[in-house]
């Protein structure tokens, strides 16, 4: 079986690697718009056309099911790509809040969600959020974390002073959605900064997803994959060694 995984740039590489720790697929095929990234602070349109370009990409690819890793994609063009091709697609929005259901059944939790401002301007967490019952729920665009996961910087001064900046004043955090590819690389430390909240993180989240939707439970002896960038495909392929050092 083979997967697609598209994300605005190298951010989705931590849902590939819960795909790879999972044994999911026997081949992935990882296209990054580093030409382009971040999608994060364009628009609804820009970020529909761009994902539309992306997905006659894969079309030079049989693959049996695309990944969108992106979490802006999956907020404003999910229903235009799915209309678009006759393979599955599946976002990381639907898969975060099914994984936040299955682990807070207490409809009164205090819910975070956290992501890009055109992921948290597209209010599509906190809407499915609300129809899933969760009465508390505060949505916050912490974009500065995506330079700095990028910078390979995943604890210390900066990234504390970044945490103060935004939670500075949130008071008993039950869960956070971590409502962006890059902030599974800082989820323990945005956990023990919010009292140990519980994380939901992409990658698991679309595991799971996978798993119980469309039944992918096949266990591949060994994952294949084919890196893809519109710009700097080495520079991914260097950071892909780093982020799944042991897994590829």
């Amino acid at each position: 079986m083979r997967a697609g995984v598209f994300d605005s740039g190298i951010g989705g590489l931590t849902v590939v690697k819960s795909l790879l720790e999972n044994h999911l697929f026997e081949e992935i095929i990882y296209y990054g718009d580093t030409a382009r990234v971040p999608y994060g602070v364009k628009d609804k349109n820009t970020i529909i056309r761009y994902s539309l370009e992306a997905l006659e990409f894969f079309k030079n690819f049989d693959i049996d099911i695309l990944i969108i890793a992106c979490n802006s994609v999956s907020a404003y063009a999910l229903n235009e790509i799915r209309a678009n091709t006759d393979i599955p697609v599946v976002g990381v929005i639907e898969s975060g809040v099914k994984a936040l259901e299955n682990k807070v059944k207490n409809k009164e939790s205090n819910i975070l969600v956290i992501g890009t401002k055109a992921t948290i301007n597209s209010k599509k967490y906190e809407d499915a959020l609300l129809q899933s019952n969760y009465k508390h729920i505060n949505s916050i665009p912490t974009g500065l974390f995506v330079p700095i996961v990028e910078e390979g910087i995943f604890e210390g001064e900066i990234l504390n002073s970044t945490m103060n900046h935004y939670f500075m004043g949130l008071k008993n955090i039950d869960a956070v959605i971590l409502g962006c590819t890059h902030f599974p690389l800082i989820e323990n430390q945005i956990s023990k900064y919010l009292n140990n909240a519980l994380t939901i993180h992409s990658g698991d989240a679309i595991v799971s997803f996978l798993q119980s939707e469309y039944k992918c439970n096949q266990k591949f002896k060994q994952t294949s994959i084919k890196f893809f960038a519109s710009e700097n495909p080495n520079g991914l392929k260097q950071v892909a060694k780093t982020w799944l050092k042991d897994l590829l």
